[in-house]
């Protein structure tokens, strides 16, 4: 297999509502509230007429683009036995990706981001982690990690406790790592971690410009170059309308945005840019190619509703 992604398994739940119910339920238009009481978020869902479900999360994104790609692809996600869990599955097996999960009746149901569209094609989202956060070591197929080129993780999954286990378990049987730092939520919360990792433990790295300026504390790009350059190992930088670059060694390669794109919406904008510079990458194209498509498919999917193509 070539690449193995293992994130949070998140259903997303799309719904169209009016501005009244954004404003009934306490919501900010445009943002993502994280919900943390399951009774909460259910008593949100009842009223509400389901479009469409999609097997999302931000690396599962990274795989069905890779897959849409024509790569030989797989995901690691924990899901419960539940209505949810079954439609993650059946959404992801759909796209021609191999899902390394027996489910089973866990304590908390299945993640869920419920993403609610109103009129002027504004998307809000309420996220409900649920059993998605719960990873741990046994979830993890070591045997699906041995055999896969590269394994990609998202720093959205690290955490404290048994998410830090499956994580040092994926690691240690993998051939090569990849990940995304994620968010800058996540990087401030989990700022010497994440060093150590990008340090010590990953092959490659994807981040955002703000997200590795916080990250390192840099006080402009140029520091962000040098350390990139002292790690010596592959890290890919997106810098919106500045475009993208990877620093390999004392490598630095550029690459542009693609111009006069009718822009609807950014979500998954990173995901699958991941997505074209690792098939670039594992299908042994020249690091300049690989950012190149990794532009492409961010482009095609922020002229599009939705993190897929």
């Amino acid at each position: 297999m070539k690449i193995l992604g293992i994130g949070n398994a998140i259903v997303d739940v799309i719904c169209k509502v009016d501005d009244s119910f954004i404003v009934q339920n306490n919501l900010t238009k445009s943002t993502m509230k994280l919900f943390f009481d399951e009774n909460e978020f259910k008593n949100l869902l009842t009223n509400l007429k389901i479009e469409k479900t999609v097997s999302g999360g931000s690396v599962a994104n990274s795989i069905v683009g890779l897959a849409q790609l024509g790569d030989k692809v797989g995901f690691i996600g924990k899901v419960s036995d539940d209505e949810f869990g079954s439609r993650y599955e059946v959404g992801l097996k759909k796209e021609n990706v191999k899902y390394f999960y027996s489910k089973k009746k866990e304590e908390l149901p299945t993640g869920t981001c419920l993403i609610l569209v109103t009129p002027d094609s504004e998307r809000t989202m309420c996220t409900y982690l649920g059993t998605a956060g719960k990873i741990n070591e046994n979830d993890v197929s070591s045997d699906a990690i041995k055999k896969s080129e590269i394994i990609f993780l998202e720093g959205y999954l690290w955490d404290e406790g048994e998410p830090k286990k499956a994580f040092d378990k994926a690691i240690n049987n993998a051939n090569k790592v990849a990940m995304s730092l994620s968010d800058l939520f996540c990087v401030d919360r989990h700022k010497p971690h994440f060093l150590n990792l990008i340090k010590n433990k990953l092959d490659i790295t994807f981040a955002n410009e703000q997200e590795i300026i916080s990250l390192i504390e840099a006080k402009d790009f140029k520091d962000v170059i040098n350390f990139s350059k002292q790690l010596n190992k592959l890290v890919i930088v997106t810098r919106g309308e500045k475009g993208a670059i990877a620093i390999n060694g004392n490598e630095v390669i550029e690459t542009d945005v693609q111009k006069n794109l009718k822009i609807i919406d950014l979500t998954g904008a990173g995901d699958l840019f991941a997505a074209g510079f690792l098939h670039g990458y594992v299908n042994n194209n020249s690091i300049k190619f690989s950012l190149e498509k990794g532009t492409e498919m961010s482009a095609k999917v922020i002229q599009q509703i939705g993190a897929r193509l």
